[in-house]
């Protein structure tokens, strides 16, 4: 019997419910961080990359298979390939930055990716973005700037989760062409399924045997990675971006504790304020682009009752 104190914590909608996904899925990322930072003291980045996706494609079948479905099936390989590189890339690039940046700095700036999704969306789906989400984008790349300090704190290697970032809005592209003819799980599999043979390669010309700790934080990078994906696509199932992206910058503030209390990391003031105008201007992005959606939804029945008028 469900006492009432655990009732009354509960959620009893649908947003609820997703927050409360979001929420795990935000933590699992954060703590995957953690993981690949521990990992990558005496493993190579492309090596982490390897594991994570190698434990992660294991992680993964359990929870297909417990569906029910099988195996999914695709007839769209080549567009996966595609989609895999680019999100290699991307990894390659964020496990780097985690590994050998200061971790606030490395996931602030991984959060320009929505930034770039917005142009690309423009240059490759024909989107129209009007003027309140141009500006937002603008503001976002000022933040992006404060972060980076060119001229003041500048060096080389910040670039890297830029890239990252660029990278994984490319992939964020393909994954919304990709949603149209695959169901989400279908995607996920496939995705996991060529990431290990592909990240096999350049981990292999950095190859060394991990030691039994490092094994453990391999294996939990593995996992973690995978739980956050999956209640990641479940959470958006169920809510809005809108509404659910506030929550994924959570992220941040977890990553940022963990560094202080693991590795004696600090968080500069003008990290933090590039962080938040960074944030706030993904927030409005997705504000908008969740309005817009509602609104082209709502004029969908309306124009399909004209012809029968």
């Amino acid at each position: 019997m469900v006492s009432g104190a655990a009732r009354r914590w509960q959620p009893s909608s649908a947003s609820g419910q997703a927050a409360l996904l979001m929420l795990g899925s935000t933590s699992a990322f954060a703590l995957m961080a953690i993981a690949i930072r521990f990992a990558s003291a005496t493993v190579p980045t492309t090596e982490v990359a390897f594991f994570r996706n190698f434990f992660g494609l294991l992680a993964l079948l359990p929870i297909l298979l417990h569906a029910g479905g099988g195996i999914p099936r695709t007839q769209h390989l080549g567009r996966y390939v595609v989609r895999t590189l680019v999100g290699l890339g991307s990894m390659l690039c964020a496990f780097w930055a985690i590994g050998h940046l200061p971790l606030s700095q490395a996931i602030s700036l991984s959060y320009a990716a929505p930034l770039f999704a917005t142009i690309a969306a423009v240059l490759w789906l024909g989107e129209i973005v009007r003027v309140r989400r141009w500006m937002a984008v603008s503001a976002g790349f000022v933040g992006v700037l404060v972060i980076l300090r060119p001229g003041v704190a500048f060096s080389a290697p910040m670039l890297i989760p830029v890239l990252g970032a660029l990278l994984a809005a490319l992939v964020a592209i393909q994954m919304k062409q990709l949603s149209k003819i695959d169901p989400p799980d279908t995607i996920v599999f496939y995705t996991y399924l060529l990431w290990v043979p592909l990240s096999l390669v350049p981990a292999l010309f950095q190859w060394v045997w991990p030691d039994p700790v490092a094994w453990l934080w391999l294996l939990a990078t593995g996992v973690l990675g995978t739980l956050g994906q999956w209640l990641w696509t479940r959470a958006l199932r169920l809510g809005e971006v809108s509404a659910l992206q506030p929550i994924s910058f959570v992220q941040l503030p977890i990553v940022v504790l963990f560094g202080w209390w693991l590795f004696g990391e600090t968080i500069d003031l003008w990290t933090m304020i590039g962080a938040a105008i960074v944030f706030g201007a993904n927030g409005y992005i997705a504000h908008r682009e969740a309005v817009l959606a509602r609104r082209a939804a709502s004029q969908r029945p309306a124009q399909a009752a004209k012809p029968s008028e």
